[in-house]
């Protein structure tokens, strides 16, 4: 198994959970770092305390400053100072100005703000050219992400949430399409319309789910043919019987008003054979057609079993000629000594049948590769082309040049090949031509040794 099914959806899979990680990440990350910076308004608000503070501590009022924190502090309600820094070197190198100038004790108000503390950060925002700095521990109404945790369970919850459910309608929707396919061909295929294909349905479609609707079709081929062709041999068989039931109607009516001579029996007894012999070989088509058996356990030797059907042949038509060309041996190792008499007795039967009194009937065979090969001419008046394949179907007519009493060619044939195929073998048709002049059929029968 190829388990191209397998690889798609772990592939479907694989593509969705990365998608999902990389676009809550994704959308996190930009929607964390928008709702992390301060407000525009916020930020000029706190530009103007530390301006404002600046201006008190360049005026020397430190009185003025501190009455001005203290009422920045009750009216915000958070923390406020005003401090100088100084970056002292006590051992190793030199420190640069970059140690100086660089050194912050709390946070720009352009900085973006920890949504994940619980306390909120130190605002510094540093005097022109000196090391002191207004200080301001950022007041409530200020800080910012007041949705972050609707967002955050937005992304973590909802969103996945959402994607998963994508993803598993993209799953769903692989999975369904071709089941719902193969339910339409079912019901159509339920429906009698045995010619429906459920592979045609699902397009280009290559997985284990085309291979199921390869072997749906299959299935629904054969049981398709099984169907029609035993409602097309139900059909013939009727129509088979009707002329021998009417022929002992008639016998039956004569018997009914007195009529019991010979040659009435005989006529009633012959019609009864003949409606039997119509009904066994129906029933063992049927067996033949359904069950499709191997009945190649046995040995047997083809000459020997050829010699007694040319010799039963010889009895039943004294008026025509065989002509044989056998080899001394034949020997087949696993084949079916019933199937393949019956099989090959139908096929001279049929030859002997068609050839014209005092005309003769050759049988010859060969060894090929794998297997022998026997050939049957007769001197009839051959089949058109066209048909040459057909002849082997239950109660095939062609028309009345080739059957010499109006009939069609009953099940011989039809057995024939069902029953070579049995064991193995086979059999096809062709005209024999002399001179581009059809002089009679050539049946070539194919046996595996």
């Amino acid at each position: 198994m190829s388990r191209k099914l397998f690889w798609k959806l772990c592939l479907i899979i694989a593509t969705g959970v990365v998608a999902l990680f990389y676009v809550i990440s994704l959308f996190m990350s930009r929607t964390e770092e928008g709702m992390s910076l301060l407000a525009y308004e916020d930020q000029q608000t706190l530009k103007a305390w530390g301006k404002a503070a600046e201006n008190l501590y360049r005026n020397g009022d430190k009185a003025g400053l501190e009455q001005w924190l203290s009422e920045l502090k009750q009216q915000e309600n958070t923390w406020v100072a005003v401090a100088s820094y100084q970056v002292n070197p006590i051992a190793g190198d030199e420190l640069n100005n970059r140690f100086s100038q660089g050194y912050n004790l709390g946070r720009s108000v352009d900085w973006k703000v920890h949504l994940y503390f619980a306390e909120n950060p130190i605002m510094e925002l540093p005097f022109a050219n000196q090391q002191v700095s207004f200080l301001i521990q950022l007041p409530n109404r200020m800080r910012p992400g007041d949705n972050w945790r609707q967002v955050e369970i937005t992304f973590q919850i909802i969103l996945p949430a959402i994607l998963l459910a994508l993803l598993s309608f993209v799953l769903y929707r692989h999975i369904m399409k071709p089941l719902l396919q193969l339910q339409l061909a079912t019901g159509q295929f339920s429906r009698g319309q045995f010619d429906i294909s459920a592979k045609a349905l699902m397009g280009n479609r290559s997985d284990e789910f085309s291979d199921l609707a390869q072997t749906f079709d299959n299935m629904a081929q054969r049981i398709g043919e099984q169907i029609i062709s035993q409602r097309q041999l139900i059909a013939d068989l009727s129509h088979e019987l009707r002329t021998p039931l009417t022929r002992l109607d008639i016998a039956l009516e004569g018997v009914k008003e007195g009529e019991v001579a010979v040659t009435v029996l005989d006529r009633i007894s012959r019609e009864s054979k003949h409606i039997r012999r119509l009904v066994e070989d129906t029933l063992i088509l049927a067996w033949l057609e359904n069950e499709q058996p191997r009945l190649n356990q046995e040995t047997l030797e083809l000459v020997d079993l050829l010699d007694v059907l040319i010799e039963d042949a010889k009895f039943e038509f004294p008026d025509r000629q065989l002509i044989s060309d056998l080899p001394n041996s034949a020997i087949v190792e696993a084949s079916n000594h019933r199937a393949a008499g019956q099989a090959i007795e139908n096929v001279l039967r049929n030859a002997l049948r068609y050839t014209p009194t005092e005309q003769a009937v050759r049988v010859t065979m060969k060894a090929v590769i794998g297997s022998y090969q026997i050939d049957i001419v007769d001197q009839g008046p051959g089949v058109p082309e066209q048909y040459l394949t057909a002849i082997f179907s239950p109660f095939f007519r062609v028309d009345k040049s080739r059957t010499a009493d109006g009939s069609s060619f009953g099940l011989g044939l039809a057995l024939a090949k069902r029953q070579l195929a049995a064991i193995g073998g086979q059999i096809n048709a062709e005209n024999e031509c002399i001179n581009g002049k059809v002089v009679g059929l050539r049946m070539t029968i194919i046996i595996p040794k």
